[in-house]
């Protein structure tokens, strides 16, 4: 700008205000221009810090551990374990720190498989002193164990059914009769498939994720021609015939005091929508109760829809008004449930946190994340309690922990950028607060919903290796029978031989007969 001389300066006073008017507009636009890229700058700024959290989260799950543990995690808030164990020793002052290197896990043989001995002894002249001739006698012996693979093998059962006739009749009678015996009942009676068939069939795909057309090949190998197309119409046909046992395993899951349920994505390549979705709902645990007079059921079901609409877990659960454990998914408050929110997601944000604030970095994520982990602590000490206890445990322990989260959690509503990763976790937490204190109202209600997301992993596992289903009918089947092979494992039985025995018994069942037979919890193992 150019230096002003007093010489230079009009005498005259209006024009004299017109030159200050002009350099005071100009000092107003230079000021406006300023702020302007002041706005600028701190919006390509608050772009740069969300453009670089988002990375930083990408490359953590692109490359980095899944686990969800933290780094001393078992040793943290030993106050709680002294709080609940007021009878334990007191803990040393002084301070060990040991450290441990991981080593191979050598293959480990279970004792319950036959074995079979090969000696590999020396010769009898061997068996002759060398100093003085005298006979050595056997003081021991080493044995090292290999294991040995027998592999699978088909074989063609034939049904012979002699046929009988009378000779008499046959001569001078005007009708002749004949006695055959009945073929014995069958799961598909005009098919090859017998009971080990099927299972082997769909225990290959569902739990192993072994897709059909390896499947065609693997049979090629032993002689057995069976294309992708037969077995999927056998699975069909499997499934639709079994609808009465899902039926019956749904009306049993409706009635239980907890519940849990989660989905996941599907492709079905004959509908209309680019997403289709497997639900799944269950009770219990991955396992029974070991000691347990009257275990309740463990029950897995899968329900096959085109959509995510609320609707679609309301018609399930239809009836159904106890605790419902679930993610933050909002259209799940369209049942009529109570809906339990879930730990594990809100420390995974706030774990994110800590990934975008840097390795050797403490700060409010840490805070947040050490909250949750008191929660945690309480219920690893109680996990072997009765819901009563846990109950009680909850009631005392973890609510107040609880209680100051909540005004911690306040406090950086007012500290912390909404718009950041940590913001994010603060308000996604606080919007799920009342869903989160749910399980401290019963002791049977999980601290997190990880029990449905092991229950969805198998399904998300297997449709990595098959990918798509081809139709709805397809995608139905795989609902059904994935709920078998899964209640099956979750009742502690291998889905094959539970499913052989289902299949041996099935046939014989009639229209209106009981089937509670059949459920995993009460079937008969065929031997």
């Amino acid at each position: 700008m150019k230096k002003l001389d007093t010489n230079t300066l009009p005498d005259d006073v209006e024009a004299l205000k017109a030159m200050v008017l002009e350099l005071q507009n100009q000092r107003l636009e230079q000021q406006a221009e300023t702020a302007r890229l002041q706005q600028e700058g701190e919006r390509w700024k608050r772009d740069f810090y969300q453009l670089l959290e988002k990375w930083q989260l990408e490359l953590k799950k692109r490359f980095a551990a899944s686990s969800e543990g933290l780094p001393g995690q078992g040793d943290l808030f030993n106050e709680i374990e002294d709080i609940l164990n007021p009878d334990a020793d007191e803990v040393a002052a002084e301070q060990h720190i040991a450290y441990t290197r991981k080593v191979g896990r050598r293959a480990r043989l279970d004792a319950s498989l036959p074995r079979k001995d090969v000696i590999h002894d020396i010769s009898d002249e061997e068996k002759t002193c060398e100093c003085c001739g005298t006979d050595m006698h056997r003081m021991g012996e080493d044995v090292s164990e290999k294991l040995d693979f027998i592999p699978a093998k088909v074989q063609v059962i034939r049904h012979v059914r002699p046929k009988y006739s009378c000779r008499t009749c046959e001569q001078h009678g005007t009708e002749t009769k004949i006695k055959q015996a009945p073929m014995p009942p069958s799961m598909l009676p005009k098919s090859i498939a017998t009971p080990s068939l099927l299972a082997q069939i769909i225990t290959a795909k569902f739990q192993y994720g072994l897709p059909l057309y390896r499947q065609e090949t693997m049979f090629k190998q032993f002689g057995a021609d069976i294309s992708r197309q037969t077995m999927s119409r056998w699975l069909v046909a499997v499934s639709q015939k079994l609808e009465p046992l899902y039926q019956c395993l749904h009306d049993i899951l409706v009635q239980q005091p907890v519940l849990w349920a989660d989905e996941t994505t599907l492709k079905v390549i004959q509908s209309e929508k680019s997403k289709s979705y497997m639900w799944v709902y269950g009770c219990g645990g991955d396992k029974p109760p070991p000691d347990s007079t009257s275990p309740l059921p463990n029950i897995e079901l899968y329900d096959y829809q085109d959509g995510r609409a609320g609707v679609h877990p309301k018609d399930f659960l239809q009836g159904y008004r106890g605790p419902l454990q679930v993610d933050g998914y909002q259209d799940y408050e369209q049942t009529e449930a109570k809906l339990a929110g879930c730990w594990a997601h809100a420390r995974r944000k706030f774990v994110d946190a800590k990934t975008v604030q840097g390795k050797k970095k403490t700060g409010r994520p840490d805070v947040a994340i050490k909250y949750i982990q008191k929660l945690y602590r309480v219920e690893r000490l109680m996990a072997s309690k009765s819901a009563d206890e846990r109950l009680q445990a909850r009631q005392t322990e973890s609510t107040k922990v609880m209680n100051s989260f909540k005004e911690w959690l306040d406090a950086q509503l007012t500290q912390v950028p909404p718009i950041s990763v940590l913001g994010k976790a603060v308000q996604y937490t606080l919007n799920q607060w009342s869903k989160l204190q749910v399980y401290l109202t019963d002791g049977r209600i999980n601290i997190d919903n990880n029990r449905a997301e092991r229950a969805i992993k198998p399904f998300v596992i297997g449709r990595k290796a098959w990918l798509f289903a081809n139709t709805h009918g397809g995608a139905d089947a795989s609902a059904v029978l994935y709920s078998l092979v899964e209640t099956a494992k979750a009742n502690d039985l291998q889905p094959i031989d539970y499913l052989m025995s289902l299949f041996e018994q099935w046939p014989l069942i009639k229209d209106g007969d009981d089937i509670d037979h059949l459920l995993p919890w009460n079937i008969k193992i065929s031997v």
